[in-house]
């Protein structure tokens, strides 16, 4: 298994030859909490001029807010000092590009496992999934009511950030 790892490890020894700790404590310093697609041409924190240590990021396929980005938001602004969440979902999303039977049905087709026993999310209206997903940060009971929350539209293609 560490040979399918190999590559990574030999990347690791580049960079710890030149790693100098930042002396950073964990905290958002810019206060804001990233919630953007697992999509590899995302980053988020270039997107919005940051850098490490300024932001929390929170990732999975779709940019959803699920009870697991909820629970995390909730560690995040009561001990890590996230005051504001942007909800970034972006252009050709995968998960926007097919119902949900058509996805578990690309997933079968491209590897033979059956998936439909677990919920994909996909979103045939990007904006009506990011608005729902602002009011459920909104209104969850455990998360402060002072929080700022926005959504907006990355373009994968311009790199255009656009807040709703």
């Amino acid at each position: 298994m560490a040979a399918d790892f190999a590559d990574l490890l030999k990347a690791n020894q580049e960079f710890v030859k030149n790693f100098v700790p930042e002396g950073l404590s964990g905290r958002a310093a810019q206060g804001l909490a990233i919630v953007t697609c697992m999509d590899s041409r995302i980053a988020p924190l270039a997107i919005v001029g940051m850098k490490p240590g300024d932001a929390k990021i929170l990732r999975n396929a779709g940019a959803r807010v699920t009870e697991d980005v909820l629970r995390t938001l909730v560690l995040a602004t009561h001990l890590l000092a996230v005051n504001r969440v942007l909800v970034m979902p972006h252009t050709d999303c995968r998960m926007a590009s097919g119902t949900e039977p058509e996805i578990h049905r690309a997933i079968f087709e491209a590897s033979g496992v059956d998936t439909r026993s677990m919920e994909i999310r996909t979103v045939t209206d990007q904006r009506a999934a990011l608005e729902l997903d602002i009011t459920r940060i909104k209104t969850y009971p455990l998360l402060p009511k002072d929080l700022q929350v926005a959504g907006g539209f990355y373009d994968v293609k311009s790199g255009r950030l656009d807040l709703l």
